[in-house]
C-alpha cells in the first residue's frame, strides 16, 4: 500500500533526525543508507526531500533564523529543527502549495514537539509566507 505524503514526512522527519544524530556525535553515514533503513519502498518524495534539506542546510538555517527572533534554529530541539528545516525546503524548492506545507509542519510539530515549537515553527513559516507573496 503506498504511504501518504503525511506519512512519508514523518519518514522523512525520522530521517534527518537520524542524521542529525550522526552530526553531533561526528559519526560516519550515508545519505542513502538513512534512507533505506527507515523506508520500505523506495520513494522519490522522501529522496527529494532529504537530500533537498542536506544540500541546502546552510542556507535553510540561515532562512529560518531570519525569522526565529532572538532565537537560533540550533536551540530548537531537533524533531521541531527537522520539521523546520522540511517546510521552508518544500516552500523554497518544491511546487507544493505553502498552506499544505504550513498544516503539514504543524501537524507534525503537534505530534512531534512541544507547544512553544509549534508556534515558533508556525510564525517562522508564517512570516516566510508572507515574505515570498
Amino acid at each position: 500500500m503506498q504511504s501518504t505524503r503525511s506519512e512519508l514526512r514523518v519518514k522523512i522527519m525520522t530521517i534527518l533526525y537520524e542524521i542529525e544524530i550522526y552530526k553531533q556525535n561526528k559519526l560516519k553515514f550515508e545519505i542513502e543508507d538513512c534512507i533505506k533503513e527507515n523506508l520500505e519502498v523506495e520513494n522519490e518524495f522522501v529522496k527529494e526531500i532529504v537530500y533537498g534539506v542536506n544540500t541546502y542546510y546552510d542556507e535553510l538555517n540561515t532562512l529560518a533564523n531570519k525569522y526565529l527572533e532572538e532565537w537560533d534554529i540550533n536551540r530548537i530541539e531537533i524533531t521541531g529543527a527537522c520539521i523546520l528545516r522540511i517546510a521552508l525546503y518544500e516552500m523554497k524548492y518544491t511546487d507544493t502549495p505553502i498552506k499544505v506545507v504550513i498544516n503539514e509542519a504543524i501537524e507534525l510539530a503537534k505530534k512531534y514537539s512541544d507547544d512553544q515549537v509549534r508556534k515558533m515553527i508556525n510564525a517562522v513559516l508564517d512570516k516566510y509566507m508572507k515574505e515570498k507573496e
